[in-house]
C-alpha cells in the first residue's frame, strides 16, 4: 500500500533506509518467548502477555544519551527495563538484559520484510546507489553480508559513534555515497529519528508506518512497495 502526497518531486541518485522495523524485524529468537526462557533458567516465570505493554512502556522512559552519543547501557536499561515490565525481580534485571541483549547482535535473528528484497532490487535497477543507517547493538556489516543485501554503505550508531537523529550520522552516510543532501532520501519508521533527523539535514524523508500509527505524515508509505513510485521511478515492463 502507497502512502499520499509522494509524487511530483525530482528522482534522487541515493536512498538511505534505516534497518529494524524498516527492512526487517525481530524473528522468533527475540520475541517475548526469549525473555521467558531466560528467566526460566534463573527459576523465575515472566508473564509474556505483559510483553507489548512492557515494551511500549520502556520505549516512552527510552533516554537517549542528552549530547546523541551511542551508549549500549542505555539498550541495557530498555532490556531490563521490559523485563521488569513483564514481572521479573530487580536483582536478577541487570544479568537477565545481558542474556538477551545477546540475541540481539546474532543477524539470523531478524527477519527481513517480503518488500524489502524485491525494492532494494528495484532501486538498484534504476541506477540508485544505496545506505544503511541505524542505531542499534549489533554489526550491520554482518547482517548485511547474512540477508544478501546489495548497498554502498553501512552507518551504524556504535561505530560512528551517534545516534539517529544526530545530523553527522546522516552526513556519514552521504559522504560515503559521494551525494549531497539535496539528491538523497531517507525512509524509516521513526519520526523522530528517521524523518525529522534527516529533514533537518536537508534531506528529504519518508515515513514507513506499517502499523498505520501516523495518518497525518504526507510522505508516508504502509510498505516498502511503493516507494519506486514515491521516488519517480518508472514501473518495469
Amino acid at each position: 500500500m502507497a502512502g499520499t502526497g509522494l509524487t511530483g518531486l525530482t528522482t534522487p541518485r541515493a536512498v538511505l533506509f534505516d534497518v529494524d522495523f524498516t527492512l526487517c524485524r525481530p524473528g522468533p529468537e527475540l520475541s517475548a518467548d526469549r525473555y521467558a526462557r531466560i528467566a526460566a533458567r534463573h527459576g523465575v516465570t515472566l508473564d509474556v502477555e505483559r510483553y507489548e505493554a512492557a515494551r511500549e512502556a520502556a520505549a516512552l522512559n527510552l533516554k537517549r544519551h542528552p549530547e546523541l552519543l551511542h551508549d549500549d547501557a542505555i539498550w541495557h536499561r530498555f532490556t531490563a527495563e521490559i523485563f521488569l515490565g513483564m514481572g521479573g525481580p530487580q536483582e536478577i534485571a541487570s544479568e537477565c538484559a545481558t542474556e538477551i541483549e545477546q540475541g540481539w547482535e546474532v543477524s539470523e535473528n531478524f527477519e527481513l520484510f517480503e518488500d524489502a528484497l524485491p525494492v532494494l532490487d528495484e532501486l538498484r535497477r534504476a541506477g540508485l546507489r544505496i545506505g544503511l543507517v541505524s542505531n542499534g547493538i549489533r554489526d550491520l556489516t554482518a547482517f548485511v553480508a547474512h540477508h544478501g543485501l546489495d548497498v554502498d554503505a553501512i552507518v551504524d550508531s556504535r561505530t560512528h559513534g551517534r545516534v539517529k537523529p544526530h545530523p553527522t550520522i546522516f552526513q556519514a552516510a552521504l559522504e560515503l555515497l559521494g551525494v549531497d543532501a539535496a539528491d538523497a532520501v531517507m525512509v524509516g519508521d521513526s519520526l523522530e529519528e528517521d524523518v525529522e533527523g534527516a529533514r533537518a539535514l536537508g534531506l528529504r524523508a519518508i515515513l514507513v508506518d506499517r502499523e498505520e500509527r501516523h495518518p497525518e505524515v504526507e510522505e508516508r508509505l504502509t510498505d516498502l512497495y511503493g516507494l519506486p513510485a514515491a521516488l519517480g521511478l518508472s514501473r518495469p515492463g
